[in-house]
């Protein structure tokens, strides 16, 4: 099973982390190793999701957290319908710790090799724009692509 989507990598680090956890058999992003993992903080959890800073933010970004599923899934709606409910109430509960009164939210499902994600669990981003940096940087997040060299 592939746990990464290394043609999907951001920066040279982010490279090399995801080749020592997948020769490793280590997904990040499942409960245990999100816990422990030195790069990862987890801020809080709900009965089914994990909120932790994103190790390697999107440029222009003053926040960016995921919002994680303790169930190994590549897919949201394969979530079952009590994941699917928590998952609004931890998008509530980081509205109200964060005092946000805007985000941005990006979730991508499926074979990761197309969708610019480079961890094959599904997770949700909460985006906040950097609104202090000159020049002004977009928030881009890739959402369906083709995997390099292809």
């Amino acid at each position: 099973m592939t746990l990464y989507c290394t043609d999907n990598y951001r920066t040279d680090e982010q490279l090399a982390e995801m080749r020592r956890l997948e020769a490793a058999g280590i997904c990040l992003f499942c409960p245990a190793a999100l816990r422990e993992h030195a790069r990862q903080e987890v801020a809080f959890e709900t009965g089914h999701w994990a909120v932790t800073p994103n190790a390697f933010p999107y440029q222009g970004t003053r926040l960016h957290l995921l919002v994680v599923p303790h169930q190994h899934v590549n897919d949201m709606l394969d979530l079952g319908d009590a994941a699917l409910a928590d998952f609004w109430a931890a998008l509530r509960q980081i509205r109200e710790r964060y005092g946000l009164d805007h985000y941005g939210l990006g979730v991508r499902n499926g074979n990761c090799s197309f969708t610019g994600a480079t961890i094959a669990h599904v997770h949700a981003h909460v985006l906040v724009g950097d609104p202090t940096l000159e020049p002004e940087v977009p928030v881009r997040m890739r959402l369906s692509s083709r995997p390099r060299g292809r």
